[in-house]
């Protein structure tokens, strides 16, 4: 894990890649409480049976849970502390290229894409990729914004 203190800190890290999180397991359990907190209880998340006969050969988190866990996955990359605050500022671009079957390991990758000043601190651009141990294909890629305030 990188930990910066400060926004000046932050800053230095544009145009760097930051490495990986851990590896994470997707559980038929973890897509089961998504889909219950979602209310998507698509058959081809849920259903085991069914989806076993269908186009993936089994069951497949959605991309909306995949695209949440990048939360957790980030806290395990890069910290920033000698700040007030930090947000989610939002999304510019997310595509889920591949499909990520119940029982396959993710893991998230980072680069720093810019860190510019916004009125009381900064706003960082970071682009996202959420890998599939063992597929050549990228789960999600994702380019997040986020601000934070000194």
């Amino acid at each position: 894990m990188i930990t910066v203190n400060g926004l000046d800190e932050l800053k230095a890290l544009a145009g760097q890649d930051l490495g990986h999180s851990s590896w994470l397991e997707i559980t038929q359990e973890r897509v089961d409480t998504f889909a219950e907190a979602t209310g998507d209880h698509q058959w081809i998340h849920v259903d085991v049976e069914r989806a076993k006969a269908g186009p993936f050969g089994g069951p497949i988190a959605h991309g909306y849970l995949t695209l949440s866990l990048v939360i957790p996955l980030f806290g395990e990359v890069l910290k920033v502390e000698g700040i007030k605050m930090g947000v989610n500022y939002g999304l510019d671009k997310v595509r889920f290229p591949h499909p990520v079957a119940v029982g396959s390991k993710i893991r998230l990758g980072v680069r720093v894409v810019s860190v510019e000043d916004v009125t009381g601190g900064t706003q960082s651009t970071f682009d996202f990729t959420v890998e599939i141990d063992g597929v050549e294909k990228p789960a999600c890629v994702a380019r997040t914004v986020y601000r934070q305030y000194a």
